[in-house]
């Protein structure tokens, strides 16, 4: 029998909480697998790649399906490590609901934190496994009350535990029947649903929702199925958060989970429309292996040899598209060799499209995937080379390859031969770094890594090169310029006021490109971003002028007008929230104060005090590593990049006035041009 309904659902943590050992327990007790793997013997069924075998930790994204009556489970183990976030925010935008994940003895860490104010954002239906509960040091009600106090105020556990800390240890489900668990289950759902509350103080006159009626003879409360169902909607609205308690190694309390994750996660609604609509999240290409790429679909069908479309966001903004034909699809949870359709609501692996990356969608341009912004780009940036020089194109073209599976690694050509690489952090540049050399057999090195700052024009200003008379020797040019500040988020434009077809095409392009490229790297040798670039002056000399002229003279003339208009370097921030201590509440605002924090608000009680505010991102990794000493390891840290702000260390401010740095703007005419520059000669 077919299953009636599809819940996708991830697994989210903090590292080495234990989601790859839960998942394999969850195939394993639900018949899906044969035998439990082990992270630490690198045979688990969704850390597949050698790396992730080799580390024990979770990279990409893998998903895993497994039947519980009639409701077919598709679980998406995430990568837990906070450089691999990019992999965790295209897993919550193909969600129904989520299992997170803590452990009994850490108890509530900074990573968890970030994941649950994420989840509860989004309102994602969201279960919490205690795990461990057989290790030394496990605890339970003194957990509960941190998750009540960190991470979701309406926590209710649906299992108690015996023999906690030992090996003996259990989780015994709640049963509803039982008046007293009734109660306690009761009081605690009252404080976000008002129809139990009513019920709890007195008979119900009306109000309820349809079909949850009902109460126990004598005015004595909810009955269990009324319980349960308030439950359910209450979890599906993301007002409470039912907790588990268990071990994943040893199997306690993984049973009532289950029944969880199919009788209180709701299915997502499907789409009533009869186009293919849905999103790629993962993509994979094993080294001189075929690309296959995994969909979630939301509305629509799709069948083997069927022609797509699919639309991507362009670097400049501009939306891009792709076309082919599937030449296979492999829908998650159904045996190999059903040819059936993918169906809404369902996961599918798709082959044949060389082209498809990750993110893509499937249905209108316009369409953009759930949770698609929730985390912002990276914000370091490393320089790599290939130890053996003839390796540089490879390297260049495996990193290319990399990148097309993860868009937040970003790759570009730098100077010097060299590839410039946007990181999360030093974990993925070890990944990347061991990647290359046991997929590709290329020996990299890494420059440190340097926080990504951007520079921005402070002013107008202007620029021209012109062609000399009969006896100029120079390129047969004419360009002129203007720099220009652009709106926040723009990033470089390049526009016109000189008459279209004044040039030929192939020499408005030779500017177009080169403009774009010059700007990569400006005055301090930074990105020039928010900008407008305007064609002022053009002019060429048939048939003597070439698109080489136009390429040699545009930087000329482009870094002049930037000179003129002046640029200032920014750096970016991280809005930031740090739970300390009173007693450590002074040297801790010392410390970010010293390192340049600007404070937004300052709360708290007797205990313990929230400091919230922005802080350089540059310094963020260094706050991190003094924070344990400066709160006895009770500081809790949680933080995100919050947009970028100009330069305030003097050594590396690059703001210069308009004209700054040219002793000779004030040589220059009403055309921008310098005496020099209208004589034909460069300057």
């Amino acid at each position: 029998m077919l299953p009636s309904h599809t819940l996708n659902i991830g697994i989210l943590a903090h590292v080495d909480a234990g989601k790859t050992s839960l998942t394999e327990r969850l195939l394993f007790d639900t018949g899906a697998i044969g035998r439990l793997g082990s992270v630490d013997a690198g045979d688990t069924a969704t850390d597949t790649g050698e790396l992730e075998r080799q580390r024990g930790i979770t990279i990409r994204s893998a998903v895993a399906s497994f039947t519980v009556g009639g409701t077919q489970v598709n679980l998406l183990d995430t990568p837990g490590h906070s450089d691999f976030i990019a992999e965790v925010e295209r897993a919550l935008g193909v969600l129904d609901g989520a299992v997170l994940l803590l452990s009994a003895v850490e108890g509530v860490q900074a990573r968890t934190r970030v994941l649950m104010k994420t989840l509860r954002r989004l309102r994602l239906p969201t279960l919490l496994f205690i795990n461990k509960i057989d290790r030394v040091g496990a605890r339970d009600e003194a957990l509960l009350a941190d998750i009540r106090r960190l991470l979701a105020p309406v926590a209710v556990p649906m299992t108690s535990v015996t023999g906690l800390g030992t090996a003996q240890a259990d989780a015994v489900p709640y049963d509803l029947e039982d008046p007293r668990v009734r109660a306690r289950v009761a009081e605690t759902l009252a404080e976000v649903d008002e129809s139990v509350l009513a019920e709890l103080v007195g008979p119900v006159s009306g109000g309820q929702e349809p079909g949850q009626g009902g109460t126990e003879p004598g005015g004595q409360g909810p009955t269990a199925d009324r319980l349960h169902a308030a439950l359910a909607a209450r979890t599906a609205d993301g007002s409470l958060h039912p907790v588990y308690f268990g071990s994943a190694l040893g199997g306690q309390g993984v049973g009532a989970l289950i029944e969880g994750m199919a009788g209180l996660i709701p299915p997502a609604p499907v789409g009533g429309g009869t186009a293919p609509r849905g999103t790629v999240f993962a993509v994979h290409q094993p080294p001189n292996g075929e690309r296959t790429a995994h969909i979630r679909l939301y509305e629509g069908e799709l069948r083997p040899r069927q022609q797509i479309e699919l639309h991507r966001p362009g670097v400049d903004g501009a939306d891009g598209s792709l076309t082919g034909r599937i030449t296979s699809l492999q829908v998650v949870g159904r045996p190999p060799g059903d040819d059936g359709p993918l169906t809404a609501g369902h996961i599918g692996v798709l082959r044949g499209l060389s082209g498809i990356r990750t993110g893509d969608r499937l249905g209108p341009a316009a369409d953009a995937p759930a949770g698609s912004a929730l985390f912002p780009s990276p914000t370091l940036e490393t320089l790599v080379r290939a130890r053996r020089p003839e390796q540089g194109a490879a390297l260049r073209a495996a990193l290319l390859a990399l990148a097309d599976q993860d868009p937040l690694l970003q790759a570009r050509p730098a100077p010097d031969g060299a590839t410039s690489v946007l990181l999360h952090g030093e974990v993925q540049k070890e990944i990347v770094a061991a990647t290359l050399r046991q997929e590709h057999g290329i020996e990299a090195a890494f420059a440190p890594s340097r926080v990504v700052c951007v520079e921005r024009p402070c002013g107008v200003g202007e620029a021209c090169e012109e062609i000399a008379g009969r006896g100029h020797t120079g390129p047969w040019a004419t360009v002129g310029l203007r720099v220009e500040p652009g709106a926040r988020g723009s990033g470089p434009v390049f526009a016109y006021e000189t008459e279209l077809g004044a040039l030929p095409h192939g020499f408005h392009q030779a500017i177009e490109e080169t403009v774009l490229a010059t700007l990569r790297h400006g005055p301090h040798g930074l990105a020039v971003t928010d900008c407008r670039v305007v064609l002022t002056r053009s002019g060429f000399v048939g048939p003597l002028s070439t698109a080489g002229d136009f390429r040699a003279v545009t930087p000329v003339v482009l870094r002049r007008a930037l000179r003129r208009a002046g640029t200032r370097v920014h750096e970016p921030y991280h809005a930031f929230e740090v739970d300390v201590p009173l007693a450590a509440l002074a040297p801790v605002t010392a410390r970010l104060a010293a390192l340049g924090a600007a404070f937004a608000e300052t709360t708290g009680g007797r205990h313990s005090w929230t400091v919230s505010g922005c802080l350089p991102a540059r310094h963020v990794q260094k706050f991190q590593g003094v924070l344990p000493g400066l709160t006895h390891g009770e500081g809790v840290w949680t933080s995100h990049p919050s947009g970028d702000r100009p330069v305030r260390d003097a050594e590396r401010d690059a703001e210069r006035s308009p004209g700054q740095g040219d002793e000779r703007g004030a040589e220059r005419g009403a055309d921008g041009a310098s005496p020099r520059a209208r004589g034909g000669r460069p300057v």
